[in-house]
């Protein structure tokens, strides 16, 4: 008998809830378990095809870093497109490149004000080219920022980030589900569950868009021809709207106090770009249904577009005083449909032409006098 040192067979205390591995081939279920997988992901790609989604790169962060890097790496003599989604969807590259031979960087934020990036390119060296800003009121004159974190990105990413990046751009062309707005828990927050008493809760914006490599957005067709999902952007745009007669003083002053600070760094940023040769063009994109009741309602044009256009001396071109940037179908009240913003870039494009020439021979009117 083998003494107990030499055993093959140690004298270990198990507990009673030890279970020894059952003596089966596991090679087999790795099988089966990538089977599972990869069938479930099938499955979930062909479930949002089948809803109309089509595979598209993602609006990301690191996304916006790299357009902006652009600027850095020898093409700071371009034209830059900055402002909230307006911009981003209502100017098309493909066209703007076609009518001035010249392809923008396209640098836009949803629901962010553009003077951060503006202040930005004010102080950076590298940038001397063409810079369009697009105004939506309640953001601009308003300074919130919701996609604040892709311009931190820019400024400090991380090498974790920078490959990530990359790697994800790999499978974005290729997966439709491989997208924010159709993640599993993203699904499973906004199903209607029951809601908590004094628990608000707002709608999230779902997907409206396209996105191309260099950040080119054209409006996703669901939005156009689907009556229902069109509804619903509707909604959720109108979604929290309080009449600005339900505020109360204290917070009307505060909006008047902040209102002023945004136009005076707009002012400044401009004076900076115009000094280095920058030339700034403010524009002012169409917009309708509850845009048409709720921005001049806090942001009346006397008040905001005109106090900037004034300050800032730069030229701005708004929607209500020009023929060319009227008549467009806007399917969700904020936003052209694809083929609309083809006509409509090219129709900017021509008339910002124009009125810079005009402003331009004005100028050379007053000096000569």
């Amino acid at each position: 008998m083998p003494s107990s040192t030499s055993s093959s067979e140690p004298n270990v205390q198990r507990s009673k809830y030890d279970r020894a591995l059952p003596k089966r081939p596991l090679g087999r279920a790795f099988v089966v378990a990538v089977i599972v997988a990869a069938s479930l992901l099938v499955a979930w790609e062909m479930h949002w095809r089948s809803f109309g989604v089509m595979p598209s790169y993602r609006n990301s962060n690191g996304l916006w870093a790299m357009e902006r890097r652009r600027i850095d790496r020898g093409e700071g003599d371009a034209t830059v497109i900055i402002g909230s989604s307006r911009a981003l969807f209502n100017t098309q590259l493909d066209v703007w490149e076609r009518e001035s031979g010249e392809r923008p960087i396209q640098l836009a934020l949803e629901g962010t004000t553009p003077l951060s990036i503006m202040e930005d390119l004010a102080d950076d060296p590298d940038f001397s080219g063409t810079l369009i800003v697009g105004v939506a009121p309640g953001l601009f004159f308003g300074g919130f920022e919701y996609r604040r974190k892709a311009f931190d990105q820019y400024l400090n990413e991380s090498p974790s980030q920078w490959l990530g990046q990359r790697i994800s751009m790999l499978a974005e062309p290729w997966l439709a589900f491989y997208s924010y707005d159709y993640g599993l828990f993203t699904v499973i927050k906004r199903q209607p569950w029951p809601e908590r008493a004094g628990v608000e809760t707002e709608m999230d914006v779902r997907k409206l868009v396209n996105l191309g490599r260099d950040r080119n957005a054209r409006m996703w067709s669901k939005v156009e021809t689907d009556p229902e999902y069109q509804a619903l952007a509707r909604k959720i745009w109108a979604d929290g709207f309080i009449p600005i007669e339900e505020r109360d003083a204290e917070w009307i002053a505060n909006a008047l106090d902040n209102r002023r600070k945004q136009i005076d760094r707009a002012v400044a940023a401009t004076r900076k770009l115009r000094e280095k040769g920058v030339e700034v063009v403010f524009v002012r994109n169409p917009a309708e249904g509850h845009y048409a009741v709720s921005e001049p309602m806090y942001n009346p044009r006397q008040e905001t577009w005109d106090v900037l256009i004034e300050e800032t001396g730069a030229l701005g071109l708004h929607w209500q005083d020009h023929e060319e940037m009227q008549g467009y179908w806007l399917p969700e009240w904020s936003h052209m449909s694809a083929s609309e913003a083809d006509r409509y870039t090219e129709a900017l494009y021509h008339l910002i032409q124009r009125e810079r020439a005009a402003q331009a021979a004005d100028s050379t009117a007053e000096a000569s006098q």
